[in-house]
């Protein structure tokens, strides 16, 4: 049986954030692609933002990886 976690304990976890930074152009891709982008809070390029480590953003980086360069900063 599966134990589901309170809010309380999922903070305990890694305290890590990801800086992700927009590398290449969008142009050229899928609209479904620059509302990911912009879901994520980047406009242009070079421009960087610092997201918690959570699955939701993993999943929005691993959508749009090829734009994007990813790195770990612990807090």
């Amino acid at each position: 049986m599966a134990v589901k976690k309170t809010p309380a304990q999922k903070k305990d976890g890694p305290n890590r954030e990801l800086r992700i930074t927009l590398v290449r152009s969008l142009i050229g891709y899928p609209q479904r692609q620059r509302d990911t982008v912009r879901g994520l809070g980047l406009r242009k390029i070079n421009s960087q933002v610092v997201r918690p480590d959570r699955p939701e953003i993993r999943g929005m980086i691993a959508r749009v990886s090829h734009l994007l360069k990813v790195e770990v900063v612990e807090k």
